[in-house]
């Protein structure tokens, strides 16, 4: 009995115990969870609304579910989150440091979403880590982490973001780490030769960010890497370390665009497992080394071009069997194309144009079926066009302009329905154009012009042919008339169709042309009437009908045409009166009517009264202003009422009427003579136009002119008149035409400047020159069009209530990043010499480019400031030492971007309404301030809203007052502005009384 008592005393202490360490547990969990879900929480109250919807199930009162919450998972015994997740939640606002208390986080992915501000620093608590990825977010500053606390970490991806200063030293420390992603930031200074101690990595990128100085032939020692990234944007010394022909598991391999020299190492030829090697853009030399392309033969995806390699392709390509994209364009490559690379069987993209190449295009170049693009233009090539081009109807792209090829165009060609951009003009064609070929489906571009086809165009009612913009068959020799079927091409913007042999009437489908821009028929034989349908084309801007066998009238329906901005009609048989609506045409700046068979008044209305006088020449019955008085035989109203009083007016004697006749003949031969001989100076100025473009373009000069309307006109500057333009492509650009300039001038209002160095500057904030067109007289540049305008345009007009300081402050830095690279990273050094809001250009998301270089001029290596002829600037944001001195050096232009740093914070333009003569912004500021960041609440722009963040505005203005120190000495350099920038952070806010 004692003994049962005994064991039933234990198993009921056993139960007690058991019940009550299971309360603790349960106690336990129920806290843990609690905690872990006030974490979250507090993580979301940090995302600006409207947050996501996924995360509604992050709610403190659901704590228990804390496991099945959306981003969520815990570990196995669901007592601790181990995951979060919230990649591509379209979440905004900043990354709350409660990130760090969720100890057990093993992987955490944040990419995907406008996250901004700084990372939190005490990342490395999270101790369990081994996956992490903020990739493609807006998080900035520097990355100095304590990277030795976070020794599990296996993936560390911070892609796309802003990221700055020098690349940390203390990933190094990762041992774990496979794959390093810095690439998309803005990170500067040399890569550290130290991060080829990273024995585990099998993906780093680098690529995007500013990075300078040699490339470490430590990072050789990375035999583990598959995918290495160095490209875009970085600036890099010396060529390609040879020490990388070590790392001999590396699959991809991406050196594009770093300013490498130097030939190409054949070490490269050892990494057999490589399929895909960009170096392209670059500025290396020499020939392809046969090593290279030889042992390679898993490559399916080689780029070498835009370089200036020599020499010729190496008949070792014949190795590169699973080749699908060769792109060697843009060098000095000379020789024949082998007949190896043609019959590659894989071969999809075949880009060789702009070298010297010669002979002919290898006859089974397509015979595998599998080619897309080819384009083999501005080469010397000659002979035929091989059949086999499209035999897998797969081609796409095919341009081979500029060469000397010749002979009838593959008839297979009109059966290839996967053709979208054919340019073949330039060349000696001759023959028909294939049947069925001007009605490809998905053809959008047509080229076929200064060749020597024959035959007609082809007449096709039942196809469609929707999708061609433009179509280009000038100076050919083809025939017969044109057909009413080229209504059909209802998409076309450019019809070129002149310097052919065409005859008969002009359709009057013509007319159905809606979208057609511009219209060129001249030079052929077209007779018959204008049809009077040509007015149903609203949208022509630009119509040439000269030198033609058109009779009859001018249809007054081409006053529909309210936006024409160019007829020519001349040289035809043309007759009866020029009608006086024309002149209604406000946009039409030029007109000739010359050589015809017009007759009567010249109309004096609108436009008229701005037509040359030589508009009208060569037509004998025509008579007016501009040419000989009419005479009774075709009165003016005028003459007519004034007939009776000129008869009842004294008679002159006669001698003195022979004498006025002959001095009237005298004076009518020199003004004749006059005429024609500047019309012959100003048609031979006009054709005289040259491009030189900066990257390949998909427009000429002549579009480019057809920018240069009143209506088009969206700035004037010092230098010039900016004019905004569509292209054919769509594209739109800036066009700035540059005033008062003549060849040898010795003030050529920034011309040289600009060219020399917007020509070569590739910057993300610098703004993009597209191409240069100049004649003798008139020069243009080119640049992409920024749909935003100016800063100051935003900032001091009816938008800047909406420019809040998030986007002021992004603006401030991402123009500073600009200015940095003009004076850090450009060799030899570049000065702006007029930075002020209006030079800082905004595209459609309102990022910064840095624009307008019409007063930069070059800050050579001697230590010294250089001493200007003459001051330039804006009035306003000139530095004190160069309004008095006439000496400038880079610190001019950091007092100029102080000076914009003021009106971002404050609102104000530089100068005016400060209620003193003569004060500006700075003296303004620093008088309201007494010179203390504190003291920035007095001048914030009362059009924030109120509210401002407090540490980041205090920061901007501290910026701000050293960049405008009187001496230039104690001003930062721009590098250490973009630095002071980056560190603003917005830990609360302060709201305005």
């Amino acid at each position: 009995m004692a003994a049962s008592d005994i064991r039933l005393v234990f198993i009921s202490s056993l139960l007690i115990f058991l019940t009550s360490s299971h309360s603790a547990s349960s106690r336990d969990l129920f806290l843990r969870r609690q905690r872990q879900a006030s974490i979250l929480v507090s993580l979301k109250q940090a995302f600006e609304a409207p947050t996501s919807s996924s995360l509604n199930t992050w709610n403190v009162s659901n704590y228990m579910s804390l496991c099945s919450w959306a981003a969520i998972k815990c570990d196995t015994n669901n007592r601790s989150i181990i995951s979060l997740d919230i990649s591509n939640f379209n979440i905004s606002g900043t990354l709350s440091p409660a990130i760090t208390h969720l100890r057990t986080l093993v992987n955490l992915s944040v990419s995907g979403n406008t996250l901004y501000g700084a990372f939190p620093r005490e990342i490395h608590k999270l101790t369990s880590l081994q996956f992490l990825n903020i990739s493609t977010n807006q998080f900035n500053g520097s990355l100095n982490w304590e990277f030795s606390r976070l020794k599990e970490l296996v993936v560390l991806d911070a892609y796309n973001n802003d990221f700055s200063g020098s690349l940390p030293l203390g990933v190094t420390q990762l041992q774990k780490l496979t794959h390093l992603d810095f690439g998309g930031n803005y990170f500067s200074g040399k890569i550290p030769p130290s991060y080829g101690s990273l024995e585990q990595l099998d993906f780093l990128s680098l690529a995007g960010n500013d990075l300078v100085g040699f490339i470490p032939s430590e990072l050789g020692n990375l035999t583990n890497l598959k995918k290495l990234l160095l490209g875009y944007y970085n600036q890099f010394e010396g060529g390609i370390p040879p020490e990388f022909g070590k790392l001999v598991n590396l699959v991809h391999l991406d050196l594009a665009s770093c300013g490498l020299e130097g030939p190409i190492p054949p070490e490269l030829g050892n990494l057999n497992k490589l399929d895909t090697l960009f170096l392209q853009t670059n500025q290396l030399s020499g020939s392809i080394p046969p090593q290279l392309v030889g042992n390679l033969s898993s490559l399916k995806s080689l780029d070498l071009s835009n370089n200036g390699l020599t020499g010729e392709i190496p008949v070792e390509f014949s190795a590169l069997e699973d080749l699908n994209l060769l792109n060697l364009f843009i060098n000095k490559f000379h020789g024949e194309i082998p007949r190896v690379v043609a019959e590659l069987p894989n071969l999809e993209v075949l880009k060789l144009w702009q070298n010297n190449f010669t002979g002919t295009i290898p006859p089974k170049l397509g015979q595998n079926g599998k080619l897309t693009e080819l384009d083999l233009s501005t080469n010397k090539l000659t002979g035929l066009v091989p059949k086999f081009l499209c035999s897998g109807r797969r081609l796409k792209i095919l341009i081979l302009l500029n060469n000397f090829l010749f002979g009838p165009l593959p008839e297979d060609l009109g059966k290839c329905e996967t053709l979208s951009r054919v340019r073949l003009g330039q060349n000696y064609f001759s023959g028909s154009i294939p049947i069925g070929f001007l009605y490809l489906p998905q053809l959008s571009l047509v080229e076929l012009q200064n060749n020597y086809l024959t035959g007609l165009f082809e007449e096709e009612r039942s196809k469609l042919p929707l999708k061609l913009g433009q179509l280009n068959l000038s100076n050919n020799r083809l025939s017969g008339s044109l057909p009413s079927s080229i209504g059909n091409f209802s998409s076309l913007n450019i019809l070129l169709l002149n310097g052919n042999r065409f005859i008969g009437n002009i359709p009057s489908d013509i007319g159905r042309l809606k979208n057609v821009l511009k219209l060129d028929m001249s030079r052929n034989n077209f007779s018959g009437p204008i049809p009077p349908e040509i007015g149903n084309c609203f949208l022509l801007t630009y119509f040439d009908l000269s030198q033609n066998q058109l009779s009859g009238p001018i249809p007054s329906q081409i006053a529909q045409i309210r936006i024409l901005n160019y007829l020519n009609i001349s040289w035809n048989h043309l007759n009866q009166s020029l009608p006086k609506e024309i002149g209604s045409l406000k946009s039409l700046t030029s007109a000739d009517f010359s050589h015809n068979n017009f007759s009567g008044w010249i109309p004096e209305n609108g436009q008229y009264s701005f037509f040359n006088s030589t508009s009208f020449i060569g037509n004998p019955h025509l008579c007016g202003s501009y040419l000989s008085p009419c005479n009774y035989s075709a009165p003016s109203p005028i003459q007519v009422n004034n007939r009776k009083d000129d008869a009842n007016k004294s008679k002159v004697p006669g001698k003195y009427k022979l004498i006025f006749a002959l001095g009237l003949l005298f004076c009518s031969l020199v003004f004749a003579v006059l005429a024609i001989i500047k019309t012959r100076k100003i048609r031979k100025n006009s054709n005289s136009w040259k491009l030189m473009a900066f990257q390949k373009l998909e427009f000429g000069s002549e579009h480019v002119l057809e920018c240069l309307k009143e209506n088009n006109i969206i700035g004037r500057g010092g230098a010039g008149i900016v004019y905004r333009g569509e292209m054919p492509n769509r594209e739109h650009v800036a066009v700035k035409k540059l005033l008062g300039i003549s060849k040898g001038s010795s003030h050529d209002n920034g011309l040289s400047a600009e060219i020399q160095t917007l020509g070569r500057i590739r910057h993300r904030n610098i703004v993009r020159l597209l191409a240069f067109c100049s004649n003798k007289e008139t020069n243009l540049l080119v640049y992409e069009y920024l749909p935003n305008g100016s800063l100051g345009e935003v900032l001091h007009g009816k938008r800047g209530a909406y420019l809040k300081w998030d986007t002021r402050l992004k603006i401030a830095i991402e123009a500073a990043k600009g200015l940095s690279y003009l004076h850090h990273d450009c060799s030899p050094l570049i000065l702006h010499r007029d930075v002020k809001s209006n030079n800082i250009l905004l595209n459609s998301d309102f990022e910064a480019h840095v624009a307008d270089f019409g007063l930069a001029k070059f800050l050579h290596s001697t230590g010294t400031s250089e001493c200007m002829s003459a001051i330039a600037g804006s009035y306003g944001y000139i530095a004190p030492e160069y309004a008095y001195t006439l000496k400038v050096d880079e610190k001019s232009d950091v007092y100029s971007f102080g000076v914009v740093l003021l009106e971002l914070i404050t609102g104000r333009r530089p100068v005016g309404d400060f209620g003193q003569e003569g004060m500006d912004i700075v003296q303004w500021a620093k008088i309201e301030t007494n010179w203390r960041k504190e003291g920035v609440v007095k001048i914030i722009d009362e059009r924030l809203n109120k509210k401002v963040p407090l540490d980041e505005a205090m920061q901007v203005f501290f910026v701000a007052m050293l960049c405008v120190q009187e001496h230039g000495v104690e001003r930062p350099t721009m590098r250490e502005v973009v630095q002071m920038l980056a560190q603003a952070e917005q830990p609360n806010t302060f709201h305005l009384q």
